[in-house]
């Protein structure tokens, strides 16, 4: 939903989001994300349909690092990547008790993830919005399987990374923050509270692949100007 709601934050065309994916510097991304018009009971949005060969990858922090320093990437979207894989180290490190150096990733070292983030951190540092705020996150019930099994959600690197952050329960059960778009909210310093005094000047809703029965699965995303 970040890709999505950054995507039409944006305007990126085709084209551009293709120059984009391939800035990061790994060619089994290439052409693999498409922002496409969403329809859930009724109300119409927007999505991102990504495909993606197989891959199960284990990196290391600094493997991560390493690939983004290598790719063509602007300078600040390259810091703002780092930065987001660095706060994920961190919290996984606590989780299972090493340091953030000797983490291996799983999900988050695998092609998707590594897009989600440095895509994401490409689109933020095309927007350069003077701050970003986001409401309170979404928690739901229930638990999710992953690299390590079933675990209960939210998840335990993202449970890490929740100080600070004002949250909310969420009527449907399953994983509803995971722990690339609480590590991109940190490192795009985003602001938790309120809607801001402004004049919207572009705006969407956005889903995510999952359907709940009971709820929701989309974010409202609108670019203003300060008033």
């Amino acid at each position: 939903m970040i890709l999505a709601g950054l995507l039409c934050m944006t305007g990126v065309e085709a084209t551009q989001l293709d120059t984009l994916t391939a800035s990061i510097g790994l060619p089994a991304l290439a052409g693999c994300i498409r922002l496409e018009k969403r329809m859930v009971r009724g109300i119409g949005g927007w999505g991102c349909r990504i495909e993606l060969p197989h891959e199960h990858a284990h990196r290391t922090l600094s493997d991560v690092v390493t690939l983004i320093q290598r790719g063509g990437m602007s300078g600040e979207a390259k810091k703002l990547a780092i930065d987001a894989f660095t706060v994920l180290a961190r919290a996984e490190g606590r989780v299972h008790g090493v340091a953030p150096e000797s983490v291996h990733f799983h999900e988050v070292g695998a092609l998707d993830s590594i897009l989600d983030i440095c895509l994401a951190c490409a689109l933020f540092d095309l927007l350069r919005p003077v701050c970003f705020v986001c409401g309170a996150l979404p928690l739901g019930e229930g638990g999710v399987h992953c690299a390590h099994g079933w675990i209960p959600t939210p998840a335990p690197a993202v449970f890490e990374m929740l100080e600070g952050i004002p949250v909310c329960g969420f009527a449907g059960a399953g994983e509803t923050v995971t722990p690339t778009a609480v590590a991109l909210l940190r490192a795009f310093a985003a602001s938790f509270g309120a809607w801001p005094s402004m004049v919207v000047e572009r705006r969407a809703l956005v889903y995510g692949d999952r359907v709940f029965d009971d709820a929701p699965n989309g974010a409202l995303w609108a670019l203003g100007r300060q008033v």
